[in-house]
């Protein structure tokens, strides 16, 4: 069955979330299209600043993420699932602070259709979006610096705007999940998470599978911080070991 080029280009970025580095032979044969084809997506998404072209092949640029615009259109199922188990146990929460990130949009609209009169502090302007359809949640946007390629908020204003504030739950996203924490790709994103973590009641991180025992730049609080993480496959490993160790409830979508 041939592949639309959208379609090839996300199995080519899941793909990198596996192995950090790719084949021209091997995505072509993986994908069942030619090297050329291959060729011409990989320097596209090289355009894009998604990868980053080798001899022969693909890398995924260290320690960056696409921009929360091209995030949105990968792992769309597993997020939805993620965001259907995560808002259940926040039922007895009234208010909430969460991050930025795709995950994070998807847990938010569905927070839009199932809980009410509730307050949500974010930096997010794609989860205040999601949020403004329900009119009995009242959103606080966070100020500071407008990162575009993230869609929020960040710097020392949003930062220091967190200090007036208690939640009952921080809801966040993560880069990567590594033994000693949940990590982000954009520092000043990362400052932002670590103060939600600081002003919360407890901390539920949202991740998707092509994020374990990945790591960036900022890890943004130890797993001894983490209540619960939501994700859509068993972590393995050392990663699983860590998770017991530090008593994080995992739920399962």
């Amino acid at each position: 069955m041939r592949r639309s080029k959208a379609s090839r280009q996300e199995q080519i970025l899941a793909e990198l979330n596996r192995s950090p580095s790719l084949r021209v032979a091997e995505l072509a044969r993986r994908l069942a299209v030619s090297t050329e084809t291959i060729r011409r997506d990989l320097d596209a998404m090289t355009e894009q600043g998604l990868l980053n072209r080798t001899y022969g092949g693909a890398v995924r640029p260290l320690g960056t993420e696409p921009s929360v615009t091209e995030r949105h259109a990968l792992h769309v199922p597993e997020r939805e699932r993620i965001a259907k188990v995560a808002v259940p146990l926040l039922k007895t929460a009234r208010i909430l602070m969460i991050g930025s990130g795709a995950t994070t949009v998807h847990v938010a609209r569905r927070i839009a259709v199932e809980m009410k009169n509730i307050a949500v502090i974010t930096h997010s302007f794609g989860v205040a979006t999601v949020l403004s359809l329900n009119p009995t949640i009242k959103v606080l946007m966070m100020p500071g610096d407008y990162h575009p390629g993230e869609g929020a908020t960040v710097g020392v204003h949003a930062v220091s705007f967190l200090n007036d504030f208690h939640a009952d739950c921080a809801i966040i996203g993560a880069s990567g999940l590594a033994p000693d924490g949940p990590s982000e790709a954009l520092l000043e994103c990362g400052a932002v998470y670590s103060a939600m973590v600081a002003r919360a009641a407890r901390c539920m991180v949202v991740a998707d599978h092509s994020k374990h025992d990945r790591v960036f730049a900022a890890r943004y609080t130890p797993w001894r911080n983490v209540a619960t993480l939501v994700t859509d496959r068993p972590p393995e490993g050392a990663l699983r070991d860590a998770l017991d160790q530090n008593a994080v409830s995992v739920a399962l979508a």
